[in-house]
């Protein structure tokens, strides 16, 4: 975990969850942190522990998603020399790691169902037992499970131990999307924005810019705070006036013009071979005076339509016709379709 990074924002549903995981972490019981990549689990997680009477204890993280499957038993629970091949030496697990103080367990959701039914005896009995041993070690461990799948679900379609996840569900934090955090973006911008400046050693933090600010404030921000803070962070290192504010934002690190553009399949005929493409309209029998007008005409007769099908929503408008929302505003400013 990054030990620089701290709770920012001020939005009801950001701190409402705060609120909500500062009252469960004082409590020796297990809980879960559940929420979109990128809101903050390992936050939550860190809270828990350092506001619990485990605090002088050790913290360990599992991530068990970046773990295969035939090594995550034996990351959890440990193993003696030479239970498996490659098992030289014995070696403690992470409950054992973590007696006394608080385990996370990061994308506990891809646990296999092995790995749940002995999850499940070391959190009703205290106890493990390292793989290639007869002989159960005593733990006192609080488990502290994160995921961003609906755990429910899982259980519906018995991907999930529904025991599992009684013991573990005695509270669960559920953390708000950036989206849904009014207000906190530009906050979050700005206190990024910040710590770059100092980073880079500009004089002063400028701050961003009208064009820059639109922008952060109107992005949906799928990737949540990690998402925004490379963004801002990349934006400041790309923008060479330090002394002026940053009005240049760049969310797709990606976008150039000289990037790679994946080849579309060939679509295949029922018999097997090529499917007959579909011809295109051609405006070429038309009769046309002025070339540019011709063109402006049918661009905004695309966008008339398209605003007329997405019922004047302007973000869903874009996506229908594949612009990002800023293309789409200059696009409709540019034909007067909007003021």
């Amino acid at each position: 975990m990054e030990r620089e990074n701290q709770f920012v924002g001020e939005s009801s549903a950001f701190l409402d969850a705060v609120e909500q995981a500062s009252r469960a972490a004082p409590l020796n019981r297990p809980v879960l942190v559940i929420g979109e990549r990128g809101t903050g689990k390992e936050l939550i997680a860190e809270r828990l522990h350092r506001l619990s009477q485990r605090w002088d204890g050790p913290l360990i993280t599992l991530n068990c998603a970046a773990l295969p499957e035939t090594l995550i038993e034996a990351e959890l629970f440990g193993h003696e020399a030479g239970a498996f091949t490659g098992a030289t030496k014995a070696r403690a697990g992470a409950f054992e790691e973590a007696d006394g103080g608080t385990l996370f367990l990061d994308e506990m959701a891809t646990l296999s169902a092995a790995a749940q039914e002995r999850l499940l005896r070391a959190v009703e009995y205290g106890e493990v037992t390292r793989i290639g041993s007869n002989k159960p070690v005593r733990v006192d461990v609080r488990i502290v499970g994160a995921t961003n799948e609906h755990l429910p679900a899982l259980v519906d379609r018995n991907e999930f131990r529904a025991d599992l996840l009684d013991r573990l569900s005695f509270e669960v934090v559920t953390l708000p999307p950036l989206r849904a955090r009014e207000g906190d973006a530009m906050i979050l911008a700005d206190y990024f924005g910040r710590r770059m400046a100092v980073e880079l050693d500009w004089p002063s933090w400028p701050g961003f810019g009208e064009a820059a600010t639109q922008r952060l404030e109107a992005h949906h921000w799928p990737g949540n705070v990690r998402e925004l803070r490379n963004v801002v962070e990349r934006s400041i290192y790309r923008w060479h006036k330090p002394t002026d504010p940053v009005d240049t934002i760049q969310l797709d690190p990606f976008d150039s013009p000289w990037k790679i553009v994946p080849q579309p399949s060939e679509p295949k005929s029922e018999a097997g071979g090529p499917a007959p493409q579909p011809q295109a309209v051609s405006a070429a029998s038309k009769d046309v005076d002025d070339f540019k007008a011709a063109v402006d005409a049918y661009e905004c007769d695309l966008l008339e339509a398209a605003l007329e099908k997405c019922r004047y929503n302007q973000r869903q408008t874009a996506k229908a016709l594949n612009l990002s929302y800023d293309q789409l505003r200059h696009a409709l400013k540019r034909h007067e379709l909007i003021g």
